[in-house]
């Protein structure tokens, strides 16, 4: 039975409340939960009225926001270079002994598959329907800045030494393009000292199990010291309550914001983020095969260009991949070019095997598809699987 604090007949043991910690009941609720109690969320630095004002920084919050980046001027857009028409962009079919491994590694993987359709099947026809797939990589980096604090220790607090610079005119190394990345760093010269707003300076924040008393009510009698008829609870000698297990009977925890310092560092934070934003398109060729399979494995590559800003591909033999590249590269500039910086744009085209393999077992006529540089197979109609098994 969950244990409760004793808000009577204290005794001996008066209730101590902290100065003002009683307007922070609430905030502080979670701060020093128990063993499977969640936490309470806390701000992470104290109101944002109480922090300076920084030049530039006016109005930002302890919830941040993402920056606009400055407007880049006129960037030169990279025109891709043309590939010739004439290239032999063709994968011929799979051959039967390599359609096979791959249906009996299939069937292997299923725990309720058989693997006689894939070792018995007789070959009638394997047909190709290869695809081309188009990918527009957009990496992007986007700022944003918010007031944030840590234990103090002594560390150096540097503001009004000089001026903070502006998000954006912060030198931050880029890191290995087209991968998702995140970094934080204090702004210059934004860094003070202020006391902790979680504990109001003391170091301490009250255990709310016992309400600061250091007891809770006996769990053996529920409080009333007495256990079967008029036995004297030998849980609690009878006084009906218990010394906090939670703070050791102190009434109080250390405060997990300042680590029981009593101040904080507090300083704007700004957040790098870079992420790839990715659009595929590929294009179906009717053959019965699911093309959101398609997007799990890989291909030839017969096409890349990478450039700052990419320019819509024109003249490929695919008519369908070069709308999907105009349409993508203008979705793309749209969406990510007023609110984030793009680094860099990156567009390919693989052309990706797919193989339609037909064949008889057992006089039942059936197909599957053998796709991607990896063989993956695909059939939505396995022969032989036992009752167990929901196609």
């Amino acid at each position: 039975m969950e244990k409760q604090p004793l808000l009577s007949d204290q005794g001996e043991v008066p209730k101590y409340t902290f100065p003002g910690q009683q307007h922070h009941d609430a905030q502080n609720a979670g701060a020093n939960a128990g063993p499977g109690q969640p936490e309470a969320v806390r701000p992470s630095a104290p109101p944002s009225a109480t922090m300076d004002t920084v030049p530039g920084y006016e109005g930002i919050g302890a919830g941040g926001g993402d920056l606009p980046p400055p407007y880049p001027g006129d960037v030169p857009v990279q025109m891709p270079t043309p590939q010739p028409l004439e290239a032999p962009w063709q994968i011929p079919s799979i051959s039967e002994s390599v359609a096979q491994e791959a249906f009996i590694k299939y069937a292997s993987s299923k725990c309720c598959y058989s693997t006689k359709p894939a070792k018995e099947m007789v070959f009638t026809d394997l047909q190709a329907h290869n695809t081309f797939r188009y990918r527009l990589e957009t990496f992007t980096e986007s700022r944003s800045t918010n007031w944030d604090s840590e234990p103090y220790n002594g560390q150096v607090a540097d503001a009004y030494c000089g001026v903070a610079p502006k998000p954006w005119d912060i030198p931050v190394t880029t890191p290995a393009l087209f991968k998702d990345n995140t970094k934080a760093l204090k702004v210059p010269f934004t860094s003070s000292v202020k006391g902790c707003h979680t504990c109001l300076g003391l170091g301490l924040t009250a255990c709310r199990h016992c309400v600061s008393s250091g007891w809770i009510q006996c769990s053996g009698c529920q409080g009333s010291g007495t256990r079967f008829s008029s036995d004297r609870c030998i849980t609690c000698s009878g006084r009906g309550r218990v010394r906090c297990s939670y703070c050791s009977g102190r009434g109080s925890h250390q405060c997990k914001t300042c680590s029981g310092k009593g101040k904080l560092l507090c300083f704007i934070k700004l957040t790098v983020k870079w992420k790839n934003n990715v659009k595929e398109y590929a294009v179906d060729t009717r053959s019965g095969f699911p093309m959101d399979q398609i997007f799990s494995v890989s291909g030839e590559k017969v096409f890349s260009d990478t450039h700052p800003l990419v320019s819509p591909i024109r003249g490929f033999p695919a008519d369908k991949i070069n709308e999907a590249s105009e349409n993508s590269v203008r979705e793309h500039f749209a969406q990510f070019s007023s609110s984030c910086r793009i680094m860099q744009q990156r567009q390919t085209i693989e052309l990706v095997p797919i193989t339609r393999v037909h064949y008889i077992w057992k006089e039942n006529a059936n197909f599957f598809f053998v796709y991607g540089n990896e063989h993956k197979v695909y059939t939505d109609d396995y022969p032989a699987t036992c009752c167990c098994t929901l196609l």
